[in-house]
């Protein structure tokens, strides 16, 4: 069967481990007519959903030309309505076991409620990074986003391609998202136009970042270590190396405006050694088929912006790739074990070889929230039709009385 691949990791083949008995979530659970059936539903309601936030966000251009302050608070509306047809979709098509836990910066700011969902309580003014192992990373973080009430407000840097995506594309670009070509030469001036919108201490602002720059997979991984080779440095196991300038750049131009930086590490549970997430959870399984992730697992940290060395590219660089070794440390534990532990291990070497206090069987696993991404209430879906419902019974009458 030829390769449906629709970039960044997004295509629409089963898994590739091998045998159905061999995929991570089982064997699929829908038959061939019902995946279709899937499919076809799934297409219709993301499609409708899309069409309907990009109508609202044409009928409201003529609010930019009114109000500036307007205009940005209602295309943080159409932005809250994307958030919310995300988490719904995925709530009905792909529900998953998540987990999400955090070191002691993160004391206090990890709820769970007592309907077992999750609610963050982050500040509105924050940097993300995260690293980058599935398409769906995003889809995860915009969640989280969506438990602060902050989905709405998020900020995504993307690659220059994804601009031009129908109806999804056109639909980023009027969310503001940073779109970057990877040529830092053309891509500085669109960064600091960008940031300078989003310097107002006063403005709620998550702007997330990617330093690896795209998913984990078999190009990407070559292409890392040949990287690392040239530059003379180790290579990391679980994921890419970092980039460093982009971040940098984020992190100088916004520090007057903005306090922190939240770090968070996620891991799919059942992806085999050797194996990379794209290629087992596709859309296809995870949404057709009904194989999705079998767990999604995120470690939170935060940084104090001003505690980092901003401005020494170099020290800068040497800080950034630190805490990526940290988080592939984090990963090979959550290899080994399923869970994340409480604090970062001293060694790798002494906690993988049953030395030290952190042998294996001794590690002390972190405490994490065990939940599932779902909405509030269908009332929070429908709201994505209000303002072309609004528009389409305006005309209504009008042309009724006329």
């Amino acid at each position: 069967m030829p390769r449906r691949d629709f970039g960044e990791g997004i295509n629409l083949n089963s898994g590739s481990v091998g045998d159905d008995d061999d995929h991570p979530s089982g064997p699929p659970k829908h038959g061939e007519m019902s995946q279709a059936e899937r499919a076809f539903s799934f297409a219709s309601t993301f499609m409708s959903g899309i069409l309907a936030i990009n109508a609202s966000q044409f009928m409201g251009l003529p609010l930019k030309l009114i109000n500036e302050e307007y205009y940005d608070t209602y295309v943080a509306f159409t932005k809250q309505s994307f958030g919310v047809l995300i988490t719904t979709m995925t709530q009905w098509w792909a529900p998953t076991v998540v987990r999400v836990s955090g070191d002691k910066s993160m004391k206090g700011q990890l709820i769970q409620e007592k309907d077992g969902s999750l609610r963050c309580a982050f500040p509105n003014r924050l940097v993300l990074m995260a690293n980058h192992q599935l398409y769906t990373d995003w889809l995860y973080l915009w969640w989280i986003a969506y438990t602060n009430s902050m989905h709405g407000r998020i900020y995504i840097i993307l690659k220059e391609s994804l601009r031009k995506i129908p109806f999804v594309g056109w639909g980023a670009q009027a969310y503001n998202f940073i779109f970057l070509s990877r040529k830092w030469k053309n891509d500085k001036s669109t960064f600091q136009r960008h940031l300078a919108k989003l310097s107002n201490p006063k403005d709620p602002m998550w702007l997330l970042i990617f330093p690896e720059g795209t998913n984990l997979a078999a190009g990407t991984r070559a292409a890392s270590k040949k990287w690392a080779d040239e530059n003379g440095l180790e290579d990391m196991k679980h994921q890419l190396l970092p980039r460093s300038t982009g971040l940098q750049f984020c992190l100088q131009e916004l520090r007057q405006s903005t306090e922190w930086l939240y770090d968070c590490t996620i891991a799919y549970e059942g992806v085999p050694p050797g194996k990379f997430g794209q290629d087992i959870f596709t859309l296809r399984s995870s949404f057709f088929e009904g194989r999705p992730p079998k767990s999604v697992n995120m470690h939170w940290r935060r940084f104090s912006i001003s505690s980092i060395p901003l401005d020494n590219p170099k020290a800068f660089e040497v800080w950034l790739r630190n805490r990526w070794r940290e988080k592939d440390h984090l990963l090979e534990i959550f290899t080994h074990t399923g869970r994340f532990p409480s604090e970062e291990p001293l060694s790798l070497k002494e906690d993988m070889n049953g030395n030290g206090n952190g042998a294996p069987g001794k590690i002390r696993m972190a405490k994490y929230i065990e939940t599932q991404v779902k909405s509030r209430s269908w009332e929070e879906f429908l709201s994505i039709f209000a303002p072309l419902s609004c528009f389409v019974i305006v005309l209504f009458f009008f042309y009724g009385a006329s």
